[in-house]
């Protein structure tokens, strides 16, 4: 797609849920070179499992590892020594499908690849929910966590009054008055500020 539509390499992003979730880790490990960034919503660290077996014990609890063994899982699954995709980590604190743990994991592993220490963030609240940022040395959010508070397995959406009188969200589409796909978009520069200033 890139080479036949002239696809400019810094818009290309990934992003899923659960399993999908599970998959754009494995994604942005295994071709960096692909993705500038990716959106994981309530999905596994790369290389939590190999199996069906192992990935049903993941998703309650993620193994003990260290940020650098977490990190370089993701460090030999390419050759690649360049730049690393972004990340955003999205979880609710009450998903009793995949523990929120493996978000933790998740920013253990990435933060690491990125060189960057854990404990060291900005903290903010996004409609009611804690995000937390780590930059790089340009000042770029290179990673991002956001908690969703009391929500269970799902993608965050924010419903406007035109959708919520058509009905209810979808399966394991969560209303919490937050949209984690249009937060993707606008931090990617997909859309424009202003055009989604109405529809966070």
């Amino acid at each position: 797609m890139r080479r036949s539509h002239g696809v400019d390499p810094a818009r290309i992003f990934i992003t899923g849920l659960s399993a999908g979730g599970a998959m754009t880790a494995v994604m942005l490990a295994t071709y960096p070179e692909v993705f500038a960034g990716g959106g994981i919503i309530a999905g596994l660290p790369f290389g939590a499992a190999s199996d069906v077996r192992h990935v049903m014990a993941a998703m309650k609890k993620p193994r003990a590892s260290t940020p650098q063994e977490w990190g370089d899982l993701v460090r030999s699954a390419s050759a690649h020594t360049g730049r690393r995709p972004t990340v955003s980590i999205w979880h609710g604190t009450h998903d009793g499908t995949v523990a929120v743990a493996n978000a933790d994991a998740l920013l253990s592993q990435w933060t690491n690849v990125h060189g960057l220490p854990e404990a060291t963030f900005a903290q903010t609240v996004v409609a009611g929910h804690c995000r937390r940022t780590w930059l790089n040395k340009k000042g770029e959010v290179v990673v991002e966590l956001t908690l969703i508070e009391g929500m269970g397995h799902g993608t965050p959406v924010r419903r406007t009054k035109a959708q919520a009188s058509a009905g209810d969200a979808g399966p394991f589409m969560l209303d919490v008055g937050l949209s984690s796909s249009l937060h993707l978009a606008r931090s990617w520069d997909l859309v424009s500020r202003r055009a989604s200033s109405n529809r966070r």
